[in-house]
């Protein structure tokens, strides 16, 4: 009985430590005061490349914290790259649609890690679904880079026991979160001022 308190204590420790990951919360709106020098962006996303590098670790392992770059089990089990990829293109592509600006410009998202749960984790005590991704942002007609990469951090309650249960049977599964959650935050970064030849 000891051994598996240990075992729990440690688990929890482990979610806790991914709390302190910074989470991009950036987004600009009327009235945000912006730095001398900074652009509001006006841009419309005419194209949007998501990779997943294949040398991310890719964990199945039913523990509480797998270490790994990729976890993900809202999807049955197969190409776990390509499924992240999808994810990424289909909530980062409804909010980037909603960008119907000025500029066209094309962005440019690599994904650093996408750390879900585990059933162990998403059926007992629920944890976080941990994102980490890079951002440009190009001109679609000349390719100029209007903001160079940027790492984004961000993390999304992830349900656990019954209230998961509970979001599965009104439709918001882990992946319907995750994209909404994406696509918030990428209308956000879009939106965020930035600086020119920061």
């Amino acid at each position: 009985m000891r051994k598996k308190w240990l075992i729990v204590a440690a688990a929890l420790l482990g979610l806790g430590a991914c709390g302190g990951i910074e989470t991009a919360s950036r987004a600009y709106t009327p009235g945000t005061p912006v730095a001398a020098g900074a652009v509001v962006p006006d841009y419309s996303v005419v194209a949007l490349n998501v990779t997943v590098p294949e040398t991310l670790k890719v964990s199945e392992a039913n523990r509480y914290y797998p270490i790994a770059d990729i976890v993900w089990r809202g999807d049955a089990y197969g190409n776990r790259y390509q499924q992240v990829r999808e994810i990424f293109l289909s909530g980062m592509g409804r909010g980037a649609a909603q960008m119907q600006g000025g500029q066209q410009v094309i962005v440019d998202v690599e994904v650093m890690r996408f750390h879900s749960l585990t059933e162990k984790t998403r059926y007992s005590i629920g944890g976080s679904h941990s994102i980490i991704f890079s951002l440009q942002v190009r001109d679609a007609a000349t390719g100029a880079i209007l903001q160079p990469p940027r790492i984004i951090k961000t993390e999304l309650e992830g349900f656990g026991g019954d209230k998961a249960l509970e979001a599965v049977r009104i439709g918001q599964t882990q992946k319907v979160r995750v994209s909404d959650h994406l696509a918030r935050i990428i209308r956000g970064e879009l939106a965020r001022p930035y600086q020119p030849g920061a």
